[in-house]
């Protein structure tokens, strides 16, 4: 019955081919009534040949009987070819709805049967009787397209969906073809074709050809019927458009249309709502937009607007589909799906953004509005798939960063807060009697990866967003902290919204934020909560969980501080990070501005340090010590700051442009004069204050020439350098004030030789690098500006270490800060005594000791004299080999290829007694001297090769590990120098011992061993001499797979597998013999390491041939993988199982590398005879 209603509506769809349209007819109009009418003949003829032959006539007949629109007598042609459509459709929906009941109950009743039947044979289930075939398919296609072209585009109202002379030049002769003054009308035509449509959408198999085509003209229909407000009466129209529909068909079409909402696919039912709330603004209609017929191409006049009640009714179903669970998503993927990037997607992106942000006329309350969409737009940012992402990504943190601005109050209960709760949770201690509320690895990683996208990646501060961020920075620094730590995830997306939040951030505010996180507050920095730490989390995050208790006070005191110390470099490397920012300047100056306030307070603290504690209680005792102690403490902390600073920031970060080191200079200069003006001037302000004004004349006799932008930041020296002029006792230090405040007051116009002098000696006392640094300064000034403000933080704090009554924190590098501000202090390229503390650089000599000392470090290089006869060169590893490398040739040069800075010779006789002497350094180091010896291929060693051999043997036997190495090392050298000789004296002592015949006992198990290393050494020096002199060896190392001792079993086996890979094509010959002792060994040895070595000799020798095992191996191979198999299936040894397994791999590897080679596009030249 199926085929023949199909066959049925294809007689009916079917074009007419006899004549062109152009040919027969005079019009368009008429050719398409012509067609129509024809049609409809040849279906009435073929009906009544098959009447009473089929069901179709029963169901057909049915539908009549209930259906009064069927009967009725039409004149339009164009409303009878859509009512034999409609009555076909309806017959073939309820025919396969029947079909489908049918086959439900029978699936049911036999469903047991059935699914063991199916499992047994392996089959899939018999398909449904309601699928159509593509055929098919295309037939019920042409049908529904004549059905809603004819039966409901031509009706709907000016405004309502797409007309058809805008879909396609056919839809104006059918717009021309309709007879609208005939009954029924027009609104009832409309309603039976969208009544029927329905009824047909309730077959899945017809609903798919109806609603992917035709899905936006049914919703036209239905919100025309439904909504639409009647005419005014008395009106031209009245009668023509309204009659026949009454209220209750009104109110079943608003139900339809609701249910067809619902059941659709959102995201669609979205396109086609925003298409019918069209208007002005919209172009051409494209393909698919709504009913599925492309727009007119040369069309570009503006569609029709909607009218008012179109377009509320649109926005409200818009409102009620975005604000449903998961509506967020489907506008969004409504707007976006099928974008392939580029501004246009920004675009679209803003837009919707746009959308999410406003808050719809039909929502109730702006509350109830956001409470609902916002939580939907944070889960736009959690999808995986790459390109849906990055999408979603996009409106995601438009959405949020457009509503922060608009919408503050509501962005901030329903999206930072959630955004940020995990980060808030680890900065608040848990409730008492929630021991289990830490924060999981999960939770962390997705807030971080937000906070990231919204603020980092979207990039728009605004003030609730820094504000709502400022909260939880500690928490996110602490995170970062711990990260540093670990291997972790979360590094990288942490370090970048700290640097964004500092950037961002008001100065102040940023200064503050580095003084808490450095603990400058008196706190210890924010955080997580006390009693909770960062933990790795299982997928390589973090979780918050608590502490464990520490009961020692002394462990738990090391912990506190070397945390404190740990957070203060971690601030230094975030700030080592902002290169292109005044902040990490500007933090250091701040620091010094508190120091230089702090040398002023010094008296007051001293004064206050003689009040009579006998008159106090105990609890003003109490509170007198504890504000002593904590201001001690944040002395210390701001010491400890400042240092880290120094040694972990280069000087393009701290000072990075001429004003900023202007200010340094004050700073020193500052705390300079608060001492002269307190009466007491000590080594450390003599210091600071020499440092301060020999960078001030390092600028002033720059080659650089200053601007008056610098000239007018120097002028806040004036006061302090005149101060200095009049109150300093040192009278050279007066006349260098004097003469800079005379220099910085003419803007260099005047400038007396002892500021030149001054500038040199502190160039001198300096680290002259070869960086370059920004500002005016020349290299040698910006040079030595880190390194000054190093040493001034440094002598500060070696003072207040000495003043101090409680324990300073400890530093990672505060010793060695000290040492290094020294020893650079104290060398110049030129070898030059810097002066002394104290002394003026006028009187800076080199002094006695330090000419001695030089005179003591040998002559030039140029008057080197040649070594003795006979000795041999005793250097450093590092001389030794430089010379090795880069000395000149000859024997005679060779030998003054060992000196350096540690350098000495030593005769041939003393190294080989000290080879021999009873305390293992003196005998290890002379065999490594005449190992390098013979590496150097010094004359002197080469001859005494005999006795160095023996000397090695005999040191090869003693049980300390640094003299055997160092044996081995020196037999391995001396075999490579002459593998003919060497290696046949080796074999022999590895196989029986002495050569001689003497009663010498044979050498031990650890002897021999070690000569099996000493073989294999040297025949990786070998290189491509290894398969000449390798293959005596083979049998030595085949022999000794029949040693007894299961250890010298398993060695010879591993020395053969590294020999094998360097033989490569010499073991041709030795295939066989190779593959019957492997096999054999597989297959009978009961020890399982010498199992295991001898698979991965198999291993071994397939990784060393590779591509070229077929060729050496081609006998042998399928022996091999027999064995491999065997050891597979029947080895009860695990490691051995696993060695085959990757002999198998290779194996596998190297036949497919031969069976399917590798394709080369390459040109061959053949030269014919």
């Amino acid at each position: 019955m199926t085929s023949s209603i199909l066959n049925a509506l294809s007689i009916l769809t079917k074009p007419v081919g006899e004549v062109s349209v152009s040919q027969a007819h005079d019009s368009q109009q008429k050719a398409l009534l012509d067609a129509l009418q024809t049609n409809q003949v040849l279906l009435e003829e073929h009906l009544q040949a098959q009447e009473g032959e089929g069901e179709m006539f029963g169901v057909l007949a049915e539908i009549r009987r209930q259906a009064e629109w069927a009967n009725e007598q039409v004149e339009d042609i164009t409303w009878s070819f859509a009512r034999e459509c409609l009555l076909l459709l309806l017959a073939l929906a309820r025919h396969l709805s029947r079909l489908r009941e049918s086959y439900d109950q029978e699936s049911l009743s036999s469903l047991p049967a059935d699914v063991s039947r199916r499992l047994a044979l392996d089959a899939a289930p018999p398909l449904p009787p309601d699928v159509l075939s593509v055929a098919q398919q295309r037939t019920v296609g042409a049908g529904l397209q004549f059905a809603v072209t004819l039966g409901l585009c031509p009706y709907l109202g000016a405004g309502v969906g797409v007309p058809l002379g805008r879909r396609s030049v056919l839809g104006a002769a059918v717009e021309s073809a309709l007879r609208r003054d005939v009954p029924p009308s027009a609104e009832r035509r409309l309603q039976v074709t969208a009544s029927a449509l329905l009824e047909i959408s309730a077959v899945s198999s017809l609903a798919t050809e109806l609603f992917t085509r035709h899905l936006g003209d049914v919703m036209a229909a239905l919100c025309q019927l439904g909504y639409r407000p009647p005419p005014p009466e008395g009106s031209a129209g009245m009668s023509a458009q309204t009659q026949g529909l009454n209220a209750e068909e009104r109110r079943t079409c608003r139900k339809a249309l609701q249910s067809l909402l619902g059941k659709v696919y959102q995201p669609i039912v979205i396109k086609e709502l925003l298409v019918l709330q069209g208007g002005p603004k919209q172009g051409r209609v494209g393909p698919g937009a709504s009913g599925g017929v492309g727009a007119v191409s040369g069309s570009r006049t503006p569609l029709a607007q909607a009218p008012a009640w179109l377009r509320r009714l649109c926005g409200q179903l818009l409102s009620e589909r975005l604000m449903q669970p998961g509506g967020v998503q489907y506008v969004v993927r409504a707007i976006l799906e099928g974008s392939t990037g580029g501004d246009s997607d920004w675009r679209k992106c803003d837009a919707v953004a746009r959308i999410l942000a406003t808050c719809p006329q039909q929502s109730l309350t702006p509350e109830a509005y956001y409470s609902q969409v916002c939580p939907q737009v944070l889960e736009l940012l959690h999808f995986k798939d790459k390109l849906t992402a990055q999408q979603f990504q996009r409106v995601a943190t438009r959405a949020v960063l457009t509503m922060v601005e608009e919408r503050s109050e509501f962005a901030q209960r329903f999206l930072l807060e959630p955004l940020l709760k995990p980060l808030r949770c680890c900065g608040r201690a848990p409730v008492e009697g929630d021991g289990n509320s830490s924060v999981q690895d999960w939770e962390l990683t997705r807030c971080v990866d937000d906070v990231f996208k919204i603020f980092v990646v979207g990039n728009r501060p605004s003030e609730p967003l820094l504000r709502s961020l400022g909260d939880v920075v500690p928490v996110i620094f602490a995170l970062y902290s711990f990260t540093k730590q670990n291997a972790s995830h979360l590094r990288a997306p942490c370090q970048e919204i700290l640097l964004w939040y500092l950037r961002q951030a008001e100065s102040g505010q940023a200064l503050a934020l580095l003084r808490r996180l450095c603990g400058l507050e008196g706190e210890a920095g924010g955080g997580v909560a006390p009693g909770w730490q960062f933990s790795p989390g299982s997928e390589g995050g973090a979780v918050l969980t608590p502490k464990e208790p520490i009961s020692d006070e002394d462990e738990e005191l090391f912990e506190r501080v070397s945390g404190e110390q740990w957070r203060v470099e971690c601030a230094a490397q975030l700030l080592g990070e902002m290169k292109d920012s005044d902040l990490p300047a500007n933090f250091f100056l701040q620091l010094l501005q508190e120091l230089t306030s702090w040398t002023a307070e010094q008296e007051e603290e001293e004064l206050e340090q003689e009040v009579d504690t006998s008159t106090m209680t105990l609890l003003e005792l109490e509170q007198h010590l504890i504000g002593q102690v904590t201001g001690r403490g944040q002395k210390l902390a701001l010491l400890q700051v400042l240092a880290v600073m120094c040694e972990g920031l280069p000087h393009t970060v701290l000072l990075r442009k001429p004003a900023q080191a202007m200010e340094f200079i004050l700073a020193m200069l500052q705390r300079a004069c608060v001492c002269l003006e307190q009466g007491g001037e000590g080594p450390v302000e003599t210091q600071t204050l020499r440092m301060g004004m020999g960078l001030v004349a390092a600028l002033m006799s720059a080659d650089t020439k200053l601007s008056g932008e610098d000239y007018s930041a120097m002028s806040k020296l004036l006061p302090l350098l005149e101060q200095i002029s009049e109150l300093h006792p040192d009278a050279l230090v007066k006349e260098l004030a004097t003469d800079l405040r005379a220099a910085i007051a003419t803007h260099g116009a005047y400038r007396p030789g002892t500021i030149t002098r001054a500038a040199q000696h502190h160039a001198t006392h300096t680290h002259t690098g070869t960086g370059t640094a920004p500002g005016r300064a020349t290299p040698t000034v910006q040079r030595t500006q880190h390194r000054t403000a190093a040493a001034a933080v440094t002598t500060t704090k070696t003072k207040s270490a000495s003043t101090a009554h409680t324990q300073s924190k400890p530093a990672k590098r505060t010793a060695p800060l000290i040492t290094e501000i020294s020893s650079i202090s104290t060398t110049t390229n030129d070898n030059r005594t810097p002066a002394a503390p104290g002394i003026p650089a006028s009187s800076a000599e080199p002094t006695a000791a330090s000419k001695e000392q030089l005179r003591v470090r040998g002559p030039s290089a140029g008057s080197r004299a040649p070594p003795p006869a006979g000795s041999i060169s005793v250097s450093t590893s590092r001389a030794g080999s430089a010379g090795a490398r880069g000395g000149p040739s000859g024997s005679g040069q060779r030998q003054e290829q060992g000196e350096g800075l540690a350098q000495g010779r030593l005769p041939l006789s003393e190294c080989l007694l000290e080879a021999c002497d009873p305390d293992v350094p003196t005998r290890a180091a002379a065999l490594r001297t005449l190992t390098r010896a013979l590496q150097e291929r010094q004359q002197e060693a080469l001859e005494a090769q005999e006795k160095l051999l023996t000397l090695f043997l005999e040191n090869l036997e003693h049980e300390d590990s640094f003299v055997y190495l160092s044996a081995i090392q020196g037999l391995a050298v001396l075999a490579e120098a002459y593998p003919g000789r060497i290696l046949q004296r080796l074999l022999g002592e590895y196989q029986t011992g002495p050569t001689s015949s003497s009663s010498q006992p044979q050498p031990s198990l650890e002897t021999r061993l070690k000569m099996g290393e000493v073989l294999m050494r040297a025949s990786r020096a070998m290189g491509e001499l290894a398969p000449h002199y390798g293959l005596p060896l083979i049998g030595v190392f085949l022999g000794g797979t029949r040693d007894p001792d299961p250890t010298l079993r398993a060695s010879c086996l591993s020395n053969m597998g590294e020999l094998c890979q360097l033989l490569r094509f010499s073991l041709g010959p030795l295939a066989q013999e190779l593959s019957v002792c492997l096999t054999a060994l597989v297959k009978t040895e009961k020890e399982a390491e010498v199992r295991r070595a001898a698979v991965h000799v198999i291993t071994l020798l397939l990784r060393g041939l590779s591509h070229t095992a077929t060729q050496v191996l081609s006998d042998v191979l399928l022996d091999l993988y027999r064995a491999l198999k065997w050891v597979v299936r029947s080895d009860r040894d695990e490691v051995a199982v696993l060695h085959a397994q990757l002999a198998l791999e290779e194996l596998d590897d190297v036949m497919r590398k031969f069976i399917f080679p590798e394709q080369k596009l390459e040109k061959k030249i053949v030269v014919l005879p």
